[in-house]
């Protein structure tokens, strides 16, 4: 792409043009989309100079002005927030445009949350994902004990094991059991938390129930290896979004890693010459693992003829412009479209690790195995995991005496 801009901007804005231009080719975008943003970038300026403001004068309020204008002047294209990311991230990164407003400094619940996510990274070692679930916890039981406005250590100090008890039999109205487990897992760190700190005269962390646990649920969860076929089947490897597509399933099915894992892969983990493959797993743990034939096959093919060449070290991205990072939601909404696609009820990557342990023990690998595999920490887990379905209980099961055979 030419550096120099195909759209003339003037006003305020006019400085940033050509640096905006070379970012967006940068990040992958086509030259007709960078078009469009340029333009947008112009009329944004123009408007600007109309009112006489500058790029620091672009707060939220200004910026739904703008948009006010701009759907009233006619526009049909970009008229929302999301329309203008791409200029506001630029010009927030020049340092133009001011970041969006944060919580107040010395708002007492801010504090408290800050200094329980710096306990939670600093001293418990936990992943970026865990301590965001923990404090929205802290954050949620806060707001239905106590009045942020209100908040004192007095007022924290008076909590009770029936505030805390009363707290989670609300939430259970309205989670299933897993989520409430982990509500329960967030609110016991909090309260050892409070009372560490000082902050509560006793230890309430006691008085959380959690929701039930059961290890047996039933029949396995893992998809057949027919159901396994159709859904690697639905991804249409002749374009980039079907190889990438196919080399996650294959990933999730052979290797069994989470989805969060899978997001998570770099460039730099892939170790072609000896066949491994380094995943960070659940409290920063690092593994390395058997590339088996199948998935280096399909992540080379991804590598080769389906992912965007770029700066980012992610292994998979989006497969449109800016080529960022693929989420770990992303990652799971990968195998719920493909199991749409092959005519499947809508399936999770989860799955895919119980399809990966069940083809691991149909196999014949033992169940110490198959958790280093997984990365378990207690061999019960992997029971759970890797129980056979019924037809393959059938081949061992005796008959009920007086039965029929």
């Amino acid at each position: 792409m030419n550096t120099s801009t195909p759209v003339r901007v003037t006003g305020p804005l006019a400085p940033y043009a050509t640096g905006f231009w070379q970012d967006l080719a940068r990040r992958g975008y086509s030259r007709s989309t960078a078009e469009a943003l340029l333009y947008l970038m112009a009329h944004l300026s123009r408007w600007l100079a109309t009112a006489g403001l500058g790029p620091a004068d672009l707060d939220p309020e200004r910026l739904g002005q703008y948009l006010r204008f701009r759907r009233a002047s006619g526009q049909v294209r970009r008229l929302t927030p999301r329309g203008l990311i791409p200029q506001l991230r630029y010009l927030r990164d020049e340092g133009v445009v001011p970041l969006p407003a944060q919580p107040v400094a010395d708002d007492a619940l801010a504090h408290l949350l800050s200094a329980f996510e710096r306990h939670l990274a600093d001293e418990r070692g936990l992943a970026v994902g865990t301590i965001d679930g923990y404090r929205r916890t802290a954050r949620l039981f806060l707001a239905d004990r106590l009045d942020a406005k209100g908040l004192t250590a007095a007022a924290l100090g008076s909590l009770t094991a029936a505030d805390v008890t009363s707290f989670v039999l609300l939430e259970s109205r309205h989670r299933g059991a897993g989520a409430l487990n982990n509500i329960a897992i967030g609110l016991r760190s909090f309260l050892r938390f409070l009372f560490a700190a000082g902050v509560t005269p006793t230890l309430l962390a006691d008085a959380v129930l959690g929701g039930p646990c059961w290890r047996d649920r039933g029949v396995s969860r893992a998809l057949s290896q027919d159901d396994l076929t159709r859904l690697l089947a639905s991804c249409d490897r002749r374009h980039a979004a079907g190889r990438r597509d196919f080399a996650i399933l294959t990933v999730l099915a052979r290797l069994g890693l989470r989805a969060g894992e899978v997001a998570a892969l770099t460039l730099d983990d892939i170790d072609w010459r000896h066949g491994e493959l380094t995943v960070t797993g659940k409290g920063r743990r690092h593994d390395r693992l058997p590339l088996p034939t199948d998935v280096g096959a399909a992540l080379g093919d991804y590598c080769r003829l389906g992912r965007r060449r770029g700066a980012c070290r992610a292994l998979f991205l989006e497969v449109r412009a800016p080529y960022g990072r693929l989420s770990p939601s992303a990652v799971s909404y990968v195998v719920v479209r493909a199991s749409l696609r092959a005519g499947l009820p809508p399936a999770t990557a989860h799955r895919l690790r119980h399809s990966a342990a069940a083809a691991m023990r149909r196999a014949g690998a033992p169940l110490f195995e198959i958790s280093a595999v997984l990365r378990h920490r207690h061999g019960v887990t992997t029971a759970g995991y890797a129980k056979d379905d019924l037809a393959a209980l059938a081949t061992v099961a005796r008959c009920w005496p007086g039965g029929a055979a």
